[in-house]
């Protein structure tokens, strides 16, 4: 997507303010009779949609709602067929005055947190077959690179996602600004996430994002071991897989009393990927 006019919509001083034709377009895309969006701001999204006859909610931690602690589906009353929200991206741009402001995060692990609260907060406001979207940006500071959409996928449910499309930012305050050894593209891009929810209970959602995360921790594991096992010559003794693990990460395994556990673990149930040589020793297979 790409609009470089924000549209007669909302307030053109207010940071950050999405262009209107990007909610028309989301709009346009999920044909909702009812919305909800829980971080309103100056209102563009409210305006888009009752200009376009859909029935529309606006909230904001401005008029005392608290997106991440506030019952969404309680403050509409009934349930939404897209409910949005477009958060601070961390601590790019200070809003609000309180420590409940997503602009207030005090580090990007309470930004992931919170952010997935306020997207399961969607959710439970949202219709069975109806969908919740954010708009959401990436940050870079100090040279690290945080990239806030990954994390807010991998925080989902995977079979809920239906969309991730691409927006363009335009007129942005760092257009003007010049930073000094900068060797990487600006960030001009921010990102528009939708999912569809299902009937899903949430404990059975739960359980479904813990197990899909539990999946990413055990084939890490699986990839770590086969990656020390190549490095080594393509066999290697039990020890040697031990301390060369413990070398490269010794602070994660300081945490892990059964790490040499679980790489036993991992030799002897990827019979794919490993094959015993001899009484503990290894090679790929």
């Amino acid at each position: 997507m790409s609009f470089p006019q924000r549209g007669p919509w909302g307030n053109a001083a207010w940071r950050g303010n999405c262009s209107g034709y990007v909610l028309q377009a989301l709009f346009e895309q999920t044909q909702p009779a009812t919305f909800v969006d829980c971080m309103a701001g100056s209102g563009t999204s409210i305006e888009v949609a009752r200009e376009m006859g859909i029935k529309a909610w606006g909230l904001d931690i401005h008029h005392g709602f608290n997106a991440v602690s506030d019952s969404i589906l309680e403050a509409v009353g009934q349930e939404v067929d897209l409910a949005f929200s477009h958060p601070p991206y961390g601590e790019i741009v200070k809003y609000f005055d309180s420590p409940d402001d997503l602009s207030r995060c005090v580090s990007d692990a309470d930004f992931h947190e919170r952010l997935q609260m306020v997207l399961l907060n969607q959710r439970h406001a949202t219709r069975p077959g109806g969908f919740y979207a954010t708009l959401i940006g990436d940050k870079r500071l100090n040279g690290q690179y945080v990239s806030y959409q990954a994390e807010a996928i991998a925080r989902m449910p995977a079979d809920e996602l239906v969309s991730v499309q691409i927006k363009v930012q335009h007129n942005c305050v760092s257009d003007s600004r010049t930073y000094a050894k900068m060797s990487f593209p600006r960030i001009a891009h921010e990102f528009i996430l939708v999912w569809q929810k299902r009937e899903s209970p949430l404990l059975v959602l739960l359980g479904n994002i813990a197990r899909e995360q539990q999946a990413r921790l055990t084939g890490t594991w699986k990839n770590m071991v086969r990656l020390v096992v190549q490095r080594l010559g393509g066999k290697a003794t039990l020890s040697d897989i031990y301390a060369a693990i413990s070398k490269d990460a010794p602070e994660k395994l300081a945490t892990n009393p059964n790490w040499q556990a679980k790489i036993r673990q991992v030799l002897n149930s990827n019979q794919a990927l490993f094959a015993p040589v001899e009484r503990g020793v290894w090679s790929l297979a």
